[in-house]
């Protein structure tokens, strides 16, 4: 089965044998009979692919939990799933269910040990990426970019290491952040959660992990299941975690539901292997010398500490490219020591009145808004010196979208006229007033 994976990235092979899970005998029996419990399973195929183990393996399991009487079978053969024997759990599995439950809620996809999760990351490493400049162009083809801005993000995302984008509002650091994203284009495999001293660790989640696992639908992979990659993990795009002024530190730590006694990976560990983007830095609640602290072991050893609700600490992998974003100038947020730890600075500022024009030309031909030589001298020569000529690349969007709500508004045809500039630019700055309370 061609699973177009790129040639860097090797997947995990599927576990041939309960040892080669890596898990033991118990917490598979365990998971395997709350699954059964709570989703009411009885065929081998619909358990197998709940658990995430191939067919061999879960009737191995199966078999393991007749013999100590938690399973029965029920002695009916389904003729529309191939003559499939029926299971059930007997009523010391039920009991043993409900224990198990007791302890922890999950069920479903048998989770990955720590260690093999370790060596996964490490074949699909965001450091073994090689941009060109080509792709790189590819994926921010639509923004107007001073050319040696990509010069300097090449290395930079190539690195794998950390960035901190730093400039004036409104000139498109959330843009390049998420081209950055898009220039990266493989594939990697993602745990659906992993396994740490006998807890479990969730790590998929759908909202950051778009899953390119078409095939996992297919019918004909039961019979197949050899060809496959471990199904305890799943196919996806190089994940993004995108926070902004709402990131705070317990952000950054493993969740536990202790109504369910479970876990959640924290936004750091479902970003592993991609991006990690936290934008407007100096929002936060918490000071940014604080948020930049706690990345500091992390950026320099490549790995992160997370704790248990015991308190008990355990390392994972930490291979993720941060990119910090701030409308501050660094030298006001940061102390020298954190500045240093952040391997590349790039300030990314507004255009000059060149480069303003080819962003607005380029904006109004996409809008259908027809350029107007006499409105252009009018916001260039009297609206622009009233903000010392503080071009940014938001404005020529903001500008013509307004003149062209006007125009939608009043009936007329897209125009552009030095009345119509002046009430669009009211929208883009509040006069300043003072307003009785």
């Amino acid at each position: 089965m061609n699973m177009h994976t790129t040639p860097n990235v090797i997947a995990p092979l599927q576990p041939k044998s309960l040892a080669e899970t890596g898990l033991n005998t118990v917490m598979l029996r365990d998971i395997l009979i709350k699954t059964m419990f709570r989703m009411n399973l009885e065929l081998v195929s619909d358990i197998s692919r709940m658990i995430a183990l191939s067919v061999p393996l879960t009737q191995e399991l199966i078999d393991m939990g007749r013999g100590q009487r938690l399973i029965e079978a029920t002695g009916t053969l389904h003729a529309t799933s191939g003559n499939e024997m029926g299971y059930q759990l007997t009523d010391s599995g039920k009991a043993r269910a409900l224990d198990a439950l007791s302890q922890s809620e999950y069920f479903g996809a048998m989770p990955v040990p720590l260690a093999a999760y370790g060596e996964q990351m490490k074949r699909q490493s965001v450091r073994d990426i090689r941009l060109t400049r080509d792709q790189l162009v590819g994926s921010m083809g639509h923004l107007i970019l001073p050319s040696d801005l990509l010069g300097n993000l090449g290395p930079a995302i190539t690195s794998g290491r950390s960035i901190l984008l730093y400039g004036p509002p409104g000139n498109g650091k959330s843009s390049i952040s998420n081209g950055i994203r898009a220039a990266m284009g493989d594939k990697i495999f993602i745990p659906r959660a992993i396994e740490y001293a006998g807890q479990v660790i969730t790590v998929y989640d759908p909202i950051v992990h778009s899953s390119a696992e078409e095939q996992m639908d297919d019918p004909n992979v039961l019979r197949r299941a050899s060809n496959r990659f471990d199904g305890r993990y799943v196919y996806c795009e190089r994940p993004t975690v995108i926070t902004g002024g709402e990131l705070t530190l317990d952000m950054l730590d493993l969740k536990y539901n202790p109504v369910a006694r479970t876990y959640q990976a924290p936004l750091q560990l479902k970003a592993s292997g991609g991006i990690f983007i936290v934008d407007d830095l100096g929002r936060q609640s918490e000071p940014p010398q604080k948020l930049v602290n706690r990345w500091i072991v992390p950026l320099e050893e490549s790995r992160d500490i997370l704790a248990l609700q015991s308190g008990e600490k355990f390392t994972v992998p930490f291979d993720t490219l941060v990119i910090f974003s701030t409308n501050f100038h660094p030298n006001e947020i940061f102390d020298g020591a954190a500045l240093r730890r952040i391997f590349f600075k790039i300030k990314i500022d507004g255009p000059n009145q060149e480069m303003f024009l080819k962003i607005f030309a380029m904006v109004a031909r996409k809008r259908k808004m027809p350029l107007d030589e006499g409105a252009l001298l009018h916001l260039l020569k009297v609206k622009y010196p009233t903000i010392n000529h503080n071009f940014a690349n938001y404005q020529p969007t903001f500008l013509i979208d307004q003149m062209i709500a006007i125009c939608e508004f009043e009936g007329i045809p897209y125009q552009m006229t030095p009345d119509l500039i002046d009430r669009a630019w009211g929208n883009m700055f509040v006069k300043d007033e003072h307003i009785a309370k």
